[in-house]
């Protein structure tokens, strides 16, 4: 009947071992549509920007960078990924989340301690209750105990609270990828405003040149009685203010090379990089359907996944209006003399079960509760509020894409008509038929239009970067690590 009862009573607890509190996790649902809003129609005949998703196209690769086709850009990114500081940073908090999934995980064990001691106690020869004649003077205590304590988890709170780790650990492990994205994404915008900037350069070069050549006419006209002094000054105002612009425009490039070299680890004296012009097109970029950006996005899927670790700490918390049962056990020898401590009347033990309910906590498990569920919608508006903003971020940069793909064709015929706008306005000044202030007006419009030209082609370069980011830069979701993984 004893072994009966044993078994009754270890079955029992088994059952109850397996009761969970708390709510089943589901993902929030958020609503997604089945294209873009700001997808071109398939009649659009641009410059070949951007294209409708098809069922066989290419994801994006890992190192999505490479598809720009610049080997400059390549090798910065490549130093990013082994040099960055704030990446660093990143993989080790990574580390530190793995590292308490361990630590978490130690409570599905039993502990087991032993505290060897031994003293030797001399007593007061005036020991109170006790007649001298038999208080003992002095004594020696040998002990050798182990301690075993277990606590059956009865309602799954362990376990719940191991799952809650490993949520966070792959939340972390997102935030690694995201952080990881927006360096490079950052790092490849500002080398392509670097370029613009060196292409800017170009152009202003030019023009200087161009304008010192056009003063120069006006003072040979000037001193041959053809034009007036006042032709000479605008000439010269002229040429002034583009040699401001020139040297203004190596403000920004220093900037960016500044910002370049601290994203790959190295001080800002320690690099530069060779002046080269902009002369990269967009890459084609498949935006895919709006539901699988649930599965891009690594930000999202951090956000769903510290959504599914606060539904972990619901029942963490519920499973405290519960009571806990642990087992506990002592064994060891204890001896007034080290060497037959080990003998066998000289052992001891203890062992037994420890049922504790908590009865009366002024409302604190009440307010954990309450504070649990409260952190859950949170961070559930978190997760569909970040959602949102990836939608956003990816229409955002197809609108941009298609806008300015247009704008550059308009921009080129501009700047072409501007080019023939300065060639007649030179030759009838020249001719004498018309002032020196419409060179200058024309002067004024070739350059606006050639630096609008390089400007347009860097917009349309970081709108490519960004849509690429918000696409999620060829991760999946399916690359985190896998919850049985992390130990």
């Amino acid at each position: 009947m004893r072994i009966v009862r044993s078994i009754i009573g270890l079955s029992g607890i088994a059952f109850l071992a397996g009761c969970s509190v708390g709510p089943k996790y589901a993902r929030p649902a958020v609503a997604t549509l089945p294209v873009y809003k700001e997808e071109p129609p398939q009649s659009f005949q641009g410059a070949g920007i951007w294209k409708p998703a098809q069922p066989a196209d290419q994801e994006l690769p890992g190192k999505w960078w490479e598809i720009f086709g610049d080997s400059e850009l390549d090798t910065l990114e490549e130093q990013v990924t082994v040099s960055n500081q704030d990446l660093k940073a990143a993989e080790a908090r990574l580390r530190e989340a793995r590292a308490l999934v361990g630590f978490n995980r130690a409570s599905e064990f039993p502990t087991i301690a032993v505290g060897p001691s031994a003293s030797y106690v001399k007593d007061s020869n005036n020991t109170p209750a006790f007649p001298t004649s038999v208080s003992r003077k002095s004594s020696n205590d040998f002990i050798l105990p182990v301690d075993f304590s277990y606590e059956i988890d009865l309602w799954r709170r362990v376990r719940r609270t191991v799952a809650a780790s490993r949520e966070e650990t792959q939340a972390t492990a997102a935030d690694l990828v995201t952080a990881s994205l927006s360096l490079h994404a950052e790092l490849a915008i500002d080398y392509f405003e670097l370029r613009s900037a060196d292409s800017q350069k170009q152009i202003l070069d030019n023009t200087v040149k161009a304008y010192a050549d056009a003063y120069q006419l006006t003072e040979t006209r000037f001193e041959g009685g053809a034009s007036p002094r006042s032709d000479v000054a605008q000439a010269k105002t002229q040429l002034e203010d583009a040699q401001v612009q020139d040297t203004d425009v190596t403000v920004q490039r220093a900037a960016y090379e500044h910002a370049i070299a601290v994203l790959i680890g190295k001080p800002p004296a320690e690099f530069s990089l060779a002046v080269a012009s902009l002369n990269l097109k967009p890459p084609l970029i498949s935006a895919g359907v709006p539901s699988e950006l649930l599965e891009r996005r690594l930000d999202i899927a951090a956000a769903e996944r510290r959504v599914a670790e606060a539904n972990e700490q619901i029942g963490i918390a519920r499973a405290a209006y519960y009571p806990t049962l642990s087992l506990d056990a002592a064994a060891g020898f204890e001896s007034t003399h080290v060497a037959n401590l080990l003998s066998g009347p000289n052992a001891l033990w203890a062992v037994g079960p420890q049922l504790l309910e908590t009865l009366f906590d002024g409302g604190r498990r009440k307010a954990t509760s309450q504070g649990a569920w409260a952190n859950f919608d949170a961070l559930t508006a978190n997760y569909r509020q970040t959602t949102l903003t990836g939608f956003q971020e990816v229409e955002d940069n197809l609108a941009a894409l298609r806008i300015l793909d247009r704008e550059a064709q308009q921009q080129r015929d501009a700047t072409a008509s501007a080019d023939d706008w300065l060639e007649v306005s030179t030759n009838r000044y020249t001719g004498g038929v018309d002032n020196y202030l419409q060179v200058i007006i024309a002067q004024t419009t070739d350059l606006t239009n050639q630096r609008n030209e390089v400007d347009i082609l860097r917009r349309r370069m970081d709108a490519s970067v960004l849509l690429i980011k918000a696409l999620g830069g060829g991760w999946d979701v399916s690359e985190l690590p896998a919850q049985a993984s992390l130990r």
